[in-house]
C-alpha cells in the first residue's frame, strides 16, 4: 500500500505517487477516457480552461467477485459527474471543478513532474464540503491512484471495495473533527 495522503487546510487532501514514466504516458491516463476508465472513470474532457469534463464512475469494475459496495456507496457505480476544466497545461497540469451540486464545487488538481525515468504525480483535492466528504475522497483517491500505479506497472490492483474500507479506517484518525 502506498503512503497515505496529507490533509491540507482543513478541507482537502494531497496525495503523491511516483509512477513509471514517461510523463506523456501518465498524462494519457489522466485525459484519455479509455485509459482513465481502467483506473477511475470514463468520460470525455475538453482540454482547455472552461472545457467540459465528464466522469462516469465504474468502481464495481475494479472489485473482485463478491467484493460488494458498502451501503453508503451503493449509488457510486454508474454515477455521472459533469465538471469544468480550470487549468490545462499538457502534460504537466490539469485542474478541474468537481461539481457536487449546483452551487458546490470542489477542486481537483493533478501535477506531473519528471523524476529521471519516473513521474511524480501530485493530486490535491480541496474545498470539500464536509468531514465525511474529505474522508471518502481521501480514501477514494488513494484507492484509485493505487489502481493507476498497478496498471502502469503491469500489476493486478487490490480489490476496490475491500481496499476502500481499509483505507477509510486508516484515514479516519488523520482527519480532524470539523
Amino acid at each position: 500500500m502506498n503512503q497515505l495522503g496529507d490533509v491540507v487546510a482543513h478541507d482537502g487532501v494531497c496525495i503523491e505517487r511516483l509512477l513509471p514514466g514517461p510523463i506523456d504516458r501518465v498524462w494519457s491516463y489522466l485525459v484519455d477516457s479509455q485509459k482513465r476508465r481502467t483506473w477511475m472513470a470514463a468520460g470525455e474532457i475538453e482540454l482547455r480552461p472552461g472545457g467540459r469534463a465528464e466522469f462516469i464512475m465504474e468502481c464495481d469494475s475494479f472489485a473482485e467477485k463478491g467484493d460488494l459496495a458498502p451501503p453508503k456507496y451503493a449509488d457510486a457505480n454508474g454515477s455521472r459527474n459533469l465538471s469544468e476544466v480550470i487549468e490545462c497545461e499538457p502534460p504537466r497540469l490539469l485542474t478541474y471543478h468537481w461539481i457536487h451540486a449546483v452551487d458546490l464545487r470542489s477542486e481537483v488538481r493533478f501535477e506531473l513532474t519528471t523524476r529521471n525515468d519516473k513521474v511524480l504525480l501530485t493530486l490535491t483535492h480541496r474545498r470539500l464540503p464536509t468531514r465525511d466528504a474529505l474522508l471518502s475522497v481521501s480514501a477514494g483517491w488513494h484507492n484509485h491512484l493505487d489502481i493507476l500505479a498497478a496498471r502502469l506497472s503491469g500489476e493486478e490492483p487490490r480489490s476496490f471495495w475491500k481496499n476502500m474500507m481499509e483505507l477509510e479506517r486508516l484515514y479516519e484518525p488523520r482527519i480532524p473533527q470539523w
